[in-house]
């Protein structure tokens, strides 16, 4: 059985096997779904070399649902898009792109912990309320995901925002889904945990949570968002009475 520093040679070496085409024909198809390959492929790791339980199994494919999705919706969506914006003037710098792909694998790793710590032990016990925010997590990320997909395939939407559905209660419901999914595996697998992996553990909501609200999620995406539609009164409005995350009844 594998420590859990050995899954982050494993998935730093993914990342790097995967930035070389990358690099080499530089395009951005392999980025992110590399990052959805990774959670699957430590998990199945994981899973393989330890003694099979049905809660293991639980865990292992809540995951690789999580990972699943968001890699199919990702690639189908780079594949219309042809480039990512957050890779220019990175992906033609070999150090710079190169630590793009090293910090990913590093992000995977952190956010995997608690499932590895589960599955790499002999832990029998869950907490199913942790399951269920999981799931409402998912449903929420992926109708966000939907909804803002259909809305930018139709034409008469070009340049505009999104702010129906989902979009009508937050300005970035996915990622409000994004944290619930998170949070809900390290509650599923919380009470099977002695005290240090509890604390351990916990970098891992924390760590998502951190990254959305002020590094790689919000930040950019309203900093593009105020860039574009800033002067727009309709956006400013929006803007006004609509949670910047946490899905709420719009302010009048």
């Amino acid at each position: 059985m594998l420590n859990i520093f050995h899954y982050l040679l494993i998935a730093l070496g993914i990342n790097l096997l995967m930035f070389i085409p990358a690099f080499k024909f530089k395009t951005d198809k392999l980025t992110d779904l590399s990052y959805s390959l990774t959670f699957i492929i430590l998990i199945v790791i994981a899973m393989v070399l330890s003694e099979f339980t049905v809660l293991k199994l639980i865990l292992s494919l809540m995951i690789i649902s999580w990972g699943l999705r968001l890699g199919i919706f990702l690639f189908i969506r780079i594949r219309k898009m042809k480039r990512d914006k957050r890779f220019d003037g990175m992906r033609e710098s070999f150090f710079r792109f190169l630590k793009f792909w090293v910090l990913q694998g590093l992000a995977v790793w952190v956010i995997l912990i608690p499932a590895l710590f589960f599955i790499n032990s002999d832990m029998g016990e869950v907490f199913w309320v942790g399951f269920f925010i999981w799931a409402l997590g998912l449903i929420i990320e992926s109708a966000a995901d939907l909804q803002k997909y259909k809305f930018k395939q139709n034409r008469k939407n070009k340049d505009n925002f999104i702010q129906s559905g989902l979009w009508k209660y937050s300005r970035h419901p996915n990622y409000f889904g994004e944290m619930l999914c998170w949070i809900g595996v390290y509650l599923f697998v919380f009470v099977s945990f002695s005290t240090s992996q509890k604390i351990i553990g916990l970098i891992s909501p924390l760590f998502i949570i951190g990254l959305l609200l002020f590094v790689t999620g919000l930040p950019p995406l309203e900093r593009y968002a105020d860039k574009k539609w800033g002067k727009q009164r309709e956006y400013l409005a929006y803007k006004s009475r609509t949670s910047i995350l946490i899905p709420w009844i719009p302010k009048r």
